[in-house]
């Protein structure tokens, strides 16, 4: 296992600088996963941990020891990438055990550890085939098991499910989670798919434009964002925004009407309004804290989605467990979760309530 520091980590390509000031330290046995939208460095970070880039500023150590200049073969990782990677005309044993062979090994460890990692990744009666011969989620095995034969510090994931079809990523997620439980290794995975990322997390690094936005658990981000960058990049359906207006009796919504939520001891007036779909509520007219009309419902069975259109406000996306009663063009009263809604001042940082 390795505890990974990055220390003012920065990266430019000529003058054009793509990551600043990032700073992070991953713990033995930690699963980190960075996720942010497309282009905001999230891969070119990995990269830089894994040695496939330069870093440009800062520091990079693995267990004290400062890797910048380190070349990838000598800083005892193995990365697991989006596209499997594997030669065509060895089988599952061989591939997985190449590069044992490359660096020598002798055949009985080599034999040994192939075994091992097969038998870890339910691939046992597979080591005979050939890659053309696996599916989308075995190839993705035998990648991963070939990662696990090297027996590195760290592994290292850029987006090793984006290839395959949504039931064989729920099933390789659960494989992940699990060889993470057995291996207790540093692991750091890189995705833009948020359920990933809160599912597998111990901690979600959230990036955007090359800086980090917020570091902590699943639950942390999804309860406290720090600002309306990562309440709206967390959570899905995303997190309704709404304009507001800071009054004495608390927040005026653009219809008129009045929340009572205080936020009188924080430095920033209210602008922003933010409450996530599942924290708002079908209720009775003279319950709701605004009304409108419902213009599209979606029975997902599991849960509902109501996209109404309220009238001075916009729309504004309900969540409801179970199936709920409801038919497009029917007037709705909407109340809000005082206790679940976070309040955002000007510069989009989420104020204290």
């Amino acid at each position: 296992m390795a505890r990974i520091e990055l220390q003012n980590i920065a990266k430019a390509y000529g003058s054009v600088e793509v990551m600043r000031d990032i700073n992070l330290t991953i713990e033995d046995g930690e699963f980190i996963v960075l996720v942010g939208p497309s282009g905001c460095g999230k891969s070119t970070l990995l990269r830089m941990i894994a040695g496939l880039e330069p870093i440009t500023g800062g520091d990079f150590t693995i267990d004290g020891r400062r890797m910048n200049d380190v070349p990838p073969r000598d800083r005892d990782m193995a990365m697991v990438f989006q596209s499997y990677a594997l030669y065509p005309h060895m089988d599952v044993s061989r591939n997985m055990g190449f590069s044992m062979e490359i660096r020598k090994a002798p055949e009985g460890e080599r034999t040994s550890k192939v075994q091992e990692a097969a038998k870890t990744l339910g691939l046992t009666k597979l080591t005979g085939r050939l890659p053309r011969q696996l599916s989308g989620g075995q190839r993705q095995r035998v990648a991963m098991g070939r990662a696990i034969v090297r027996d590195p510090s760290a592994f290292l994931f850029d987006e090793p499910l984006s290839n395959l079809d949504a039931a064989l990523r729920v099933e390789m997620r659960l494989e992940i989670a699990r060889l993470h439980q057995r291996l207790k290794s540093t692991m750091i995975y890189v995705t833009h798919d948020q359920v990933e990322a809160l599912t597998l997390a111990d901690r979600i690094v959230v990036l955007n434009a090359g800086d980090i936005q917020q570091v902590g658990t699943p639950l942390d981000l999804y309860e406290r964002p720090s600002n309306k960058f990562v309440a709206q990049f967390i959570g899905s359906p995303t997190m309704n925004i709404l304009e507001v207006d800071q009054t004495e009796g608390g927040i005026r919504l653009k219809d008129g009407s009045v929340l009572q939520l205080d936020v009188s001891g924080s430095r920033q007036q209210a602008s922003e309004l933010g409450v996530r779909p599942e924290h708002l509520h079908i209720v009775s007219t003279g319950e709701a804290h605004m009304s409108g009309t419902a213009e599209l419902v979606e029975h997902l069975g599991s849960d509902t989605n109501i996209h109404a259109s309220v009238p001075g406000i916009g729309p504004v996306l309900v969540r409801q467990h179970g199936h709920f009663p409801l038919k497009a063009g029917e007037s709705v009263g909407i109340a809000v979760d005082l206790e679940k809604a976070h309040l955002f001042g000007p510069d989009g940082r989420r104020l204290a309530a």
